[in-house]
């Protein structure tokens, strides 16, 4: 038994006493439940409970973000009062288990009757508890190695259309992509093993296509096959990926789910790049789900090399502050003294432009900057628009605006122009 505790952070919203609505959601999650109970004894609850460490009140509101039968029943009405909770756990309540970890930290606490409004915003672990669990196969560091990138970010797209092309048209995209001077290319998140394309065919001839490029230039492409499916599938297809060479797979997290991730992760040293498609649904509410601080902790526990954090100036419907904190996530480790960093995919309406607020945001290019139509679309075709890419971050590194590097830059010039235009 040792004495070491791990932390979550929470939003709340209750028109109740948030003091005592922290302490329902300690007990709730740990030894207690709304009443005491035979067994429930002071030496257990001294080892087991989980502790309340901070309230915070913050604003009270007029109405309740969510509906609650639970305080309609009992005729309680507002006004609703915010606030942010710190709530301490014993690491031996969980043990190396990461499916129980995420039930501890969230689980019930969303049909909790005392709240209209709860959110998981973030979680601290010991770094004795975080090294319970794997370590990125990759990441970072491994990532550069394997596409001989030492620095600057990963120029990446992605395959499209996203469905419906045969296995040698998606050979001869992947071709025409490495030689327009790719670092990384992926398969898009809802094209995994179709019927028109299957892996069992599109692998050998994918990567094919890649030792060739290889093979003339040297260049090692990094293409990250969606091998989304159930586990043991999953594991057959990262095993097609290792035969024919191949050094990344991607998975939709959210619907393959930790254990799956965690079974993957320890069959293969493959680079496994995180989708978080579907993350919307938990996050987009502000006073609902899980903030991606929370969300990145329990992928990065379960051995993940990449995660998605959209991206600046995007077609989603995240505020820019919140993907540059998610990049900020990625590459911050998780306990001291632990390397435990993940490369931060950037996508979205990303091209050439967007290159300085990313750099601006976040002061570093130790990301994976990935370009659909910034770079299929660009005028000049797909090599200018990697082109144009690499010159935008060369110039903002240097300190350079892109106007004035786009005088001598004739690839990044037709980007803006193009781009720029469709931003605006």
């Amino acid at each position: 038994m040792t004495s070491e505790r791990f932390e979550a952070t929470y939003l709340i919203e209750t028109p109740l006493d948030p003091r005592k609505v922290a302490q329902v959601m300690a007990g709730e999650q740990s030894s207690g439940t709304f009443t005491r109970v035979a067994g429930e004894t002071d030496e257990l609850r001294e080892r087991a409970s989980a502790v309340v460490t901070k309230v915070e009140e913050l604003e009270t509101v007029a109405t309740p973000s969510l509906p609650n039968a639970w305080l309609a029943r009992k005729g309680v009405s507002g006004p609703w009062r915010r606030a942010r909770v710190a709530i301490s756990f014993p690491v031996d309540n969980v043990g190396a288990n990461l499916a129980t970890l995420a039930a501890i930290v969230a689980g019930n606490l969303y049909d909790l009757g005392e709240v209209t409004g709860l959110r998981l915003d973030t979680i601290t672990l010991p770094a004795s508890f975080r090294a319970r669990f794997p370590l990125p196969s990759q990441g970072i560091v491994g990532t550069r190695r394997l596409t001989g990138v030492p620095q600057g970010p990963l120029v990446g797209s992605i395959i499209k259309p996203n469905v419906g092309l045969s296995v040698e048209e998606t050979a001869a995209l992947v071709a025409k992509l490495c030689e327009a001077g790719l670092d990384f290319i992926k398969d898009d998140e809802i094209s995994a093993d179709p019927v028109h394309a299957p892996l069992a065919q599109r692998v050998p001839a994918v990567m094919a296509a890649v030792r060739r490029h290889q093979d003339r230039t040297g260049k090692a492409v990094m293409v990250a096959f969606n091998i989304t499916d159930e586990t043991d599938a999953m594991r057959r297809h990262a095993d097609l990926v290792v035969r024919e060479g191949g050094t990344c797979v991607m998975m939709s997290l959210n619907w393959c789910g930790f254990s799956a991730m965690e079974t993957l992760r320890r069959s293969t040293y493959l680079t496994v790049h995180g989708h978080r498609n579907g993350y919307g649904a938990l996050s987009r509410h502000p006073m609902l789900g899980i903030s991606f601080q929370a969300y990145q902790t329990l992928w990065r526990l379960a051995g993940v090399d990449h995660m998605h954090v959209h991206g600046l100036q995007g077609k989603f419907a995240q505020e820019d502050e919140e993907v540059v904190a998610s990049a900020r996530d990625c590459v911050t480790p998780l306990s001291a003294g632990i390397d435990d960093r993940v490369m931060p995919a950037f996508s979205s309406g990303q091209w050439a432009g967007t290159a300085q607020p990313t750099w601006d945001a976040i002061g570093h290019s130790d990301l994976l900057f990935m370009a659909g139509g910034g770079i299929l679309a660009h005028p000049g075709g797909p090599t200018a628009g990697v082109v144009s890419i690499r010159q935008a971050w060369d110039a903002v590194a240097a300190g350079i605006s892109l106007e004035d590097a786009a005088r001598t830059q004739g690839e990044l010039r037709q980007a803006l122009d193009f781009f720029g235009k469709l931003a605006g």
